[in-house]
């Protein structure tokens, strides 16, 4: 008789077995707008300080290699770009999100992963498709598994999680077999970390870049033959055992398609914190459908599950990063500019405005668990004694009948990152190349774009 297979087991076992031809036709288009938004988000992220400076420490030891480094017109080798690359992705705040698995950024740290080693063995844009939808699918799975205990000690999930993915995605991509795709996830484990307490510092992409080159190279290992302890995510003293207190294997047995996580995968409006977006969302409906001006406000309350107090409450943000981790810096801007909150509005200077600080001073924000956990209740009391309110739920995706509904949003998105850095040219290339990935002989013919 058998001995069962162990949960890590398991889930190797359905990362290794992935086929681009098992991936339904929703799971593929939604796989290109996460690579799109995702690629859009780095672009414009590279340039920021943290991933500048974090480029300027390495790239005196690092070798130069095959694989593309945003933002610094050089290649480098697979683990220093996806390091800068992953920082980069997440800098700006602007990436892609899955709450009801991963519980976190989920693009971030795993794309730049599978698109080093894409670059560094010329994959097929199918094989570069396969291993992300892989890489996503675990990281839901993990971030079930460990949840909700996990994410309330103070762990980052985007970069532990997310190394899980990255570990994942590149060991599809390398097209390791079940067995060696567990040691990938072991030695994953040996370093995923991150905390909470990074929000609205350099810390948070940073960790999210070290995700994506940690989960590289743990499947760069593997493929070598290091070896660690079985069932590394679930057996004693292990992964799950000590970053929570009720560990759920059965969640990373669930085979890849019951369900595919990616099909509830959320693209950020707002370069903040997706705890903000219903609040934000709240006040732009109460300016178009109510004409609100900033003139009229008395008082806001703002009601959001308790959760989010503890995430994105920050009263009286200083720098431009706190302010996209404050819930009433954000809806003060929302009150103000109203439409998109692109980076601009993010920055140390902005959030020294006297007219955003006059707004937040007559701000409340009130825990109110009733509430989905991606949603937000806005009550604005006005000058002349009237009352409105406006309450959203961001934590449905952005399309009903199927993801191309969306698709003008991205791709407006995506524009106005990646112009102003590459030109319209190239941002009119790129759109054209992610959609039709699954086409590309070889990834290079998109990594060459990205410079």
């Amino acid at each position: 008789m058998g001995t069962e297979t162990s949960p890590t087991g398991a889930l190797a076992g359905s990362i290794a077995s992935l086929d681009h031809d098992d991936l339904p036709r929703d799971v593929l288009t939604l796989a290109k707008h996460c690579v799109l938004d995702t690629l859009g988000a780095a672009i414009a992220g590279a340039s920021e300080p943290v991933v500048r400076r974090t480029w300027h420490s390495v790239s005196g030891e690092a070798a130069e290699g095959a694989c593309t480094v945003l933002g610094a017109g050089r290649n480098a080798g697979g683990a220093t770009a996806a390091l800068i690359n992953g920082a980069a992705a997440h800098a700006l705040d602007y990436d892609d999100m899955q709450m009801t698995g991963m519980g976190g950024h989920p693009s971030a740290p795993l794309l730049p992963a599978v698109l080093a080693a894409a670059e560094e063995a010329g994959a097929h844009g199918r094989e570069l498709l396969t291993a992300f939808v892989a890489g996503f699918e675990a990281e839901c799975r993990v971030g079930l598994a460990v949840s909700p205990g996990h994410y309330a000690r103070g762990f980052h999930t985007t970069a532990t999680v997310g190394t899980f993915g990255a570990a994942a995605g590149t060991a599809r991509l390398l097209g390791l077999d079940a067995e060696h795709t567990e040691q990938a996830l072991g030695i994953a484990a040996l370093s995923a970390s991150g905390l909470k307490a990074m929000f609205g510092t350099m810390g948070k992409p940073l960790q999210t870049g070290r995700a994506a080159s940690s989960g590289l190279l743990a499947a760069r290992l593997a493929a070598a033959g290091v070896t660690v302890a079985a069932d590394a995510l679930f057996c004693p003293q292990g992964f799950a055992a000590t970053q929570t207190d009720r560990a759920d294997p059965d969640a990373v047995r669930a085979p890849f398609g019951s369900p595919w996580h990616i099909l509830q995968v959320l693209f950020k409006g707002h370069a903040s914190c997706y705890g903000t977006h219903a609040s934000i969302d709240a006040i732009g409906l109460l300016r178009s459908n109510d004409k609100l001006t900033a003139e009229q406000v008395d008082t806001i309350e703002i009601f959001v599950p308790s959760q989010q107090l503890a995430v994105c409450a920050i009263p009286r943000p200083a720098t431009g990063l706190e302010g996209k981790f404050s819930l009433t810096y954000t809806t003060a801007l929302s009150l103000l500019h109203g439409a998109s909150l692109d980076q601009g509005l993010f920055t140390d200077e902005a959030v020294r405005d006297q007219r955003v600080t006059a707004i937040t001073e007559r701000m409340r924000v009130t825990a109110d668990d009733r509430l989905p956990a991606l949603g937000s209740h806005v009550v604005v009391r006005l000058r002349d004694g009237r009352t409105l309110a406006a309450e959203v739920d961001r934590g449905v995706p952005a399309w009903s009948q199927e993801p191309a509904e969306q698709e003008d949003r991205l791709h407006t998105k995506f524009r106005a990152l990646v112009e102003p850095v590459l030109g319209a040219g190239a941002a009119g290339t790129l759109v054209e190349l992610v959609g039709h990935l699954e086409d590309l002989d070889d990834i290079r013919a998109l990594t060459k774009e990205l410079t």
